[in-house]
């Protein structure tokens, strides 16, 4: 009876020691402001990295060896990386066999700018699909106009003076997997109050075949893709 005793105490300080963690990682990553993620006025990606990494302990998401180093942090030259940006992780991009795999990270309320993909340079155009882990994310492409209905969406000014061009929501959480529905079509996310973890599978990926709807996140995209 000792031992069981013994062992409910432990069971209960482990407890509160991860629920002081996971407070002091939802304080220090929900408290975090757009200028947090700048430095003299210019993107700073250790910054952002940093609250990446943040979301990910948040929601017990494993850091792998090199974690950091493959992250790709981005906001789209806008300046407003809490409320447009994207982080990502790579994990493999085979065109010659048509498989990838790629690790998407999204802030609370950060939008993945609208955007579609383009067949070329001997390539097929994207077809994608994207499993939830964490958090929640409003997944939106073509279809019948239903945005009015999640009023938790608030589209940033910086895109297209908070505009969208598609309007069809489909809200995922974790276990979902939703897909594109037709190649070359609009698409974009929106992150919920605890941000999204996600794993986008595809045939390809390819950076200079991608169009953002926005004409600034778009120059700015591809110039980076060359």
């Amino acid at each position: 009876m000792k031992n069981v005793y013994l062992r409910l105490s432990i069971l209960i300080f482990i407890a509160c020691c991860n629920c002081d963690l996971y407070a002091q990682v939802r304080d220090q990553f929900f408290t975090c402001r757009n200028e947090d993620y700048y430095s003299n006025g210019k993107f700073d990606s250790e910054k952002a990295k940093d609250a990446v990494i943040t979301l990910c302990k948040y929601h017990g998401y494993p850091i792998h060896p090199n974690f950091r180093e493959k992250l790709k942090v981005s906001d789209y030259g806008e300046g407003r990386f809490a409320e447009m940006g994207i982080a990502v992780n790579m994990v493999v991009n085979n065109q010659e066999d048509k498989y990838m795999l790629m690790e998407i990270f999204l802030l609370p309320g950060q939008m993945l700018p609208e955007h579609r993909h383009l067949k070329g340079d001997d390539l097929p155009a994207k077809l994608e699909g994207w499993f939830i882990r964490h958090g929640m994310s409003y997944i939106v492409g073509v279809g019948k106009d239903n945005l009015d209905k999640f009023p938790d969406i608030k589209i940033p000014y910086c895109h297209n003076e908070a505009t969208t061009k598609t309007k069809h929501v489909y809200p995922a959480y974790p276990g979902d997997f939703t897909k594109l529905l037709k190649e070359e079509t609009l698409h974009w996310q929106f992150a919920g109050k605890e941000g999204a973890i996600m794993s986008e599978v595809a045939n390809v990926h390819s950076s200079p075949l991608v169009r953002h709807a926005d004409l600034e996140a778009r120059i700015y995209f591809l110039n980076r893709a060359k």
